[in-house]
């Protein structure tokens, strides 16, 4: 137990491994739900923000669930000091390509504010593992490897509630000012999660040998020939070429590290032992340290001939089209309810985990569409599962998510019907390339190709009559053309029948709303390498996707055809 005064910031994992904070008002309401009943199960983010109204945290398992889609993503309970920017209120913010302004992760910003605090010019962002430098004075955030400038800003906003008394290792992240964050939450198995998170505690862990306990020198502004960039915290400055970029590197568990660098033949003053920011700070720190050469990206397949492109063995077409979202006509959201639902004789002295409210008493749902259908006290329970909610909950949730038929609990995620998504009206092309995977030297290669167009978003879209982007399109996927593989692509063909492949929504990439975005099902779209984690090799990534088509309801048992 630790003895001690912090501010508590509750943060969520999103699909690149990286802890998103909730707003100062949400985790307001979180920790003033738990004060309340520390027994509680679950907290509905609706009730502090609006935005949130399809979102439940549950507090046993650590997971926020989406009622519309199904979605689960950890969630942590963190402590950070009370001069840290958390704690005083202020939030560090980008401007996306949208030209709306999208928060830094907490970690990040409490550096940020930590060396404007300093009253240093600038800020490196290597050891946090982003290749970036915050520049104060024009207060713009600059990529190391594209010199591409974008706006950043400092604004007031509510200070994350406090706490005090003993703090429980076994529930928190303690974080000073540019500490390294424990990770609490447990992200998806998937390669590209985990290389993410493994980037971000082999870097930080450096960094925060040298940056607690001493002040950073005082450096000079870059010159346009080069850009001097110093690391937080050292004893020292170096001026160099254009560092390598840390945001995707990996470093293996050897005895001596290894660590990528690009200038080795180069005309660099700076000795190779001192070629990147990774071997400033541990060459600093007395470690051993080697030196090799980056691998190279490769995201596309040598060029391949039409005569060479062949249909994936067991399907005969190569292309699957979506259309429009087909209305589904003679199911009210009551009559979709009562037909998953059994009479409950005797209610259980429990809340209904959709408002909260005992069962025993009338549902806490005062919003519209279910008035007339049910009485506020009408109790039923999911005839597989046997959960039991308040009948004006589920169809209150039933109403808030794409009224397909289905319903899925929102307590073990058991679905009932078919559930589909909101995805675009788009195009899925698949076809065999004669070329291999890495790892997978024995087959040849499965591409996909999707592609959606921009267009206006639909009823069941986040903003109905409002133009959506289509970023990144066509996007280029590849899974091995063996037994396994060929039975994903099945699956997945089933996933875009049913519009569960992309969605509708905010881009975590790039804070940009209103665009396509994957749905929680990963695709890896890096076909010669996996220096992003989007690649090959990844021992369990057919099993990943198995794994994330089930949980959309998508099985094995249930889809593909038998014997």
């Amino acid at each position: 137990m630790l003895l001690a005064s912090a501010v508590v910031v509750w943060e969520w994992l999103n699909e690149h491994g990286r802890w998103r904070p909730y707003s100062p008002a949400v985790c307001h309401h979180i920790e003033a739900v738990i004060r309340s009943d520390p027994r509680c199960g679950s907290v509905v983010l609706g009730q502090a923000d609006s935005r949130l109204s399809p979102y439940i945290i549950e507090l046993h398992s650590m997971h926020q669930f989406r009622q519309d889609t199904g979605t689960l993503r950890p969630v942590r309970r963190s402590f950070y000091d009370l001069t840290s920017a958390p704690g005083q209120g202020w939030l560090w913010e980008w401007e996306n390509d949208s030209g709306s302004w999208t928060p830094y992760d907490t970690e990040v910003g409490i550096a940020i504010q930590a060396a404007r605090d300093r009253q240093q010019p600038w800020l490196d962002l290597a050891p946090l593992g982003f290749c970036y430098l915050i520049d104060f004075e024009s207060m713009t955030q600059i990529n190391g490897q594209t010199q591409r400038c974008r706006r950043i800003q400092r604004r007031s906003d509510l200070a994350y509630p406090l706490v005090s008394g003993p703090l429980p290792k076994s529930h928190h992240a303690w974080a000073l000012p540019a500490s390294a964050i424990t990770s609490l939450g447990q992200p998806c198995a998937c390669q590209q999660c985990m290389l993410v998170l493994g980037v971000k505690a082999g870097t930080t862990q450096v960094g925060t040998a040298h940056t607690l306990g001493r002040r950073p020198p005082q450096m000079k502004p870059p010159s346009p020939k080069l850009s001097s960039y110093p690391v937080p915290g050292s004893s020292y400055s170096l001026t160099l070429p254009r560092p390598p970029s840390l945001s995707r590197s990996f470093f293996p568990q050897r005895t001596v590290p290894t660590v990528p660098v690009k200038n080795l033949n180069g005309s660099s003053p700076v000795h190779p032992a001192l070629a990147g920011i990774t071997g400033i700070l541990m060459s600093a720190a007395g470690l051993p340290v080697c030196l090799t050469r980056p691998p190279k990206l490769v995201l596309h397949p040598p060029p391949v001939s039409k005569s060479d492109i062949k249909p994936v063995p067991g399907l005969g077409h190569c292309c699957r089209k979506t259309t429009k979202k087909q209305a589904r006509k003679g199911k009210t959201p009551e009559e979709v309810v009562k037909r998953y639902l059994q009479k409950v004789r005797n209610l259980p002295e429990e809340d209904c985990t959709i408002c909260m409210e005992p069962l025993v008493g009338p549902s806490g749902y005062k919003g519209p569409g279910v008035s007339g259908i049910f009485r506020a006290e009408s109790v039923g329970r999911l005839a597989q599962c046997g959960h039991q909610y308040h009948l004006q909950c589920l169809v209150a949730m039933y109403n808030n998510g794409n009224k397909d038929g289905s319903l899925q609990c929102p307590t073990c995620k058991t679905i009932y019907g078919v559930k589909t998504g909101n995805q675009p009206p788009g195009k899925m092309e698949y076809h065999v390339i004669p070329h291999s995977l890495p790892g997978h030297p024995d087959c040849k290669t499965i591409r996909i190709i999707y592609n959606i167009p921009p267009g206006i978003q639909g009823p069941e879209h986040p903003n109905p009559g409002k133009p959506f982007t289509a970023r990144g399109f066509p996007r280029h996927c590849y899974l091995p053309d063996s037994e396994k593989g060929r039975k994903v692509l099945r699956l997945l063909l089933v996933a875009w029948d049913r519009r569960l492949i992309f969605s509708v929504g905010t881009s975590s990439t790039t804070g940009e709303s209103d665009t396509v975005i994957w749905n929680e099902v990963h695709h890896k779209t890096e076909f010669g390498s996996n220096l992003t984690g989007h690649g090959y090799p990844d021992p369990g990534h057919l099993d990943n996707v198995l794994e994330e088509l089930r949980a959309q309801g998508i099985t094995e048992e249930e889809c593909l055809p038998r014997d």
